[in-house]
C-alpha cells in the first residue's frame, strides 16, 4: 500500500468524524442543563449520568479544538469555550490544584491530587490556546498549575508522586500524558520550563520505564522507580505505540539517537507480539515475556498504533521505509474504522472480541475515547500535510 491508500483512509476518517461523531458528542453527549459533558452513551445513544471527571472535560476541550484545526465546519470555538467554562467552574479554581471529580450538579466528590487529571488539564489548555492563536491567560494558568505540581508533588529523583502522603505504585501512564502536555506547550510557548519538563520526563522513560532485556515499556514501579514484578509487570501494546510516538517527536527535536532507537523498538513490540495476526488489531495486554495476557481489542490501542506508524513517516530514511510506515498506518486506520460500525452514527464500540465482533453489545461508548480518535486523525493529517509540502 502507498501513501495514496493512507490519504484515502484519512478522508474516510474525517468524513466520519465531521459528519457523525462530532455532531453526536456536541449534541447528545453534551449536558447543557449542567454545562458539562456526559461521560458515556449507551449502545442506544442515551447518556448516562455518571460523575464528571476533569480528565474527560479536558479531553473534550482538546477534541473540539483539534476538530477546528482539522477544518470541521461545526462550532468548534463555541464547544471549546463551553468546555473551558465548565473546567473553570468545577475543576480548575484560579489557584491551586485540579478538582478531579464532581457530581453532575457540581458537588465535589474528590479533591485529592491526581497526576492523570492534571496532565490532561494542562494538555487541554495547550489545545485551546493553540486554537486561539495563543492565549496569555491560559498560558499563565497552565504555568502556575505546572509550578504548583512541581513544588508539591515532584519525586525526589524525577517525575512525580501519585499522592501526598506517598501512594504506591508509581505509574508510567500519567507521566506519559504529562509528557504529551509538555510537548504540546513547548510547540506554542516560549516558556523554557515546558521543554525542561519534557526533557526530564523523556529521560525518566529512557532510564527507568524501559525493560533492559526486551525494550518494552513497563507500567508500575516502586518508590525508587524500580519496575514491579508479577502481577504488575503488564506490557500494554497501546502504550508501546503511544510512547513510541512521543519519544519519536521528542527525539527528532533533540537529535537524540537513543530516544529514536527506543521509539523504533517500542513500535516493533507493539506491532509484533502486540498485534493479533488474524484480526490485525492491537491487543490489550502482554506479559513481561511478551506473550499474550489479554487478547481482547480495545479501541484506543488502535489509535495509538496509527499515531506511531504515522510519526514514522516523518523520520523515514528512504522510500522503502516510508512505504512500510504508510502500509502499517493504513492497516491501523482500517482496524480503527471497524469500531465505528455501530447502531448509533458517530458512536463506537470500546471492545472487539477475538472473533472481531463487539465483545459486549451492552457496553457504553466512552466520551474519553474521542480524544484518542481526534488525536490520531490530527496526527495523520499533520504528517500527510508535511509530506505533501516536501
Amino acid at each position: 500500500m502507498t501513501l495514496a491508500a493512507l490519504r484515502a483512509e484519512y478522508t474516510l476518517l474525517c468524513d466520519w468524524l465531521f459528519g457523525q461523531a462530532l455532531p453526536l458528542w456536541a449534541g447528545t453527549g453534551t449536558d447543557r442543563s449542567t454545562g458539562g459533558f456526559f461521560e458515556k452513551l449507551t449502545p442506544q445513544g442515551r447518556p448516562l449520568d455518571d460523575p464528571r471527571r476533569a480528565r474527560v472535560t479536558a479531553r473534550q476541550i482538546f477534541s473540539f479544538a483539534t476538530a477546528g484545526q482539522l477544518g470541521w465546519e461545526g462550532d468548534a470555538t463555541g464547544m471549546v469555550d463551553y468546555g473551558l467554562a465548565n473546567l473553570v467552574r468545577h475543576h480548575l479554581p484560579p489557584k491551586g490544584i485540579v478538582v478531579p471529580t464532581v457530581a453532575a450538579d457540581g458537588q465535589v466528590l474528590r479533591y485529592d491530587f491526581d497526576l492523570y487529571d492534571h496532565a490532561f488539564v494542562l494538555f487541554a489548555l495547550a489545545g485551546a490556546s493553540a486554537m486561539r492563536g495563543g492565549d496569555p491567560a491560559l498560558a499563565t494558568r497552565a504555568a502556575a498549575l505546572r509550578d504548583t505540581m512541581i513544588a508539591g508533588w515532584r519525586h525526589p529523583e524525577r517525575g512525580f508522586e501519585e499522592a501526598k502522603p506517598r501512594s504506591l505504585p508509581l505509574k508510567a501512564n500519567p507521566h506519559m500524558h504529562l509528557f504529551e502536555a509538555a510537548l504540546a506547550w513547548e510547540e506554542i510557548s516560549a516558556d523554557p520550563a515546558w521543554g525542561a519538563l519534557a526533557d526530564s520526563l523523556a529521560e525518566l522513560c529512557l532510564d527507568r520505564f524501559l525493560d533492559p532485556v526486551t525494550g518494552a515499556l513497563k507500567e508500575y514501579f516502586d518508590g525508587d522507580w524500580q519496575a514491579l514484578s508479577a502481577p504488575q509487570d503488564v506490557v500494554e501494546p497501546g502504550h508501546q505505540f503511544e510512547w513510541a510516538w512521543l519519544l519519536r517527536r521528542w527525539g527528532a527535536t533533540r537529535n537524540h539517537p537513543k530516544a529514536l532507537a527506543a521509539a523504533a523498538r517500542l513500535a516493533e513490540i507493539g506491532e509484533g507480539p502486540g498485534v493479533d495476526p488474524t484480526q490485525d488489531l492491537a491487543m490489550n495486554e502482554l506479559n513481561a515475556d511478551l506473550t499474550v495476557r489479554d487478547g481482547l481489542f480495545r479501541l484506543w490501542p488502535q489509535t495509538e498504533r496509527l499515531k506511531a506508524h504515522v510519526s514514522a513517516l516523518a523520520t523515514a530514511s528512504d522510500t522503502a521505509a516510508q512505504d512500510r510506515a504508510a502500509d502499517l498506518a493504513t492497516r491501523a486506520a482500517r482496524g480503527l474504522r471497524r469500531y465505528f460500525d455501530h447502531p448509533v452514527p458517530g458512536s463506537w464500540w470500546e471492545h472487539l472480541g477475538r472473533d472481531g465482533h463487539p465483545h459486549d453489545p451492552n457496553e457504553p461508548a466512552r466520551a474519553s475515547s474521542l480524544y484518542h480518535i481526534t488525536c490520531a486523525i490530527g496526527e495523520l493529517g499533520q504528517q500527510l500535510e508535511r509530506i505533501g509540502a516536501r
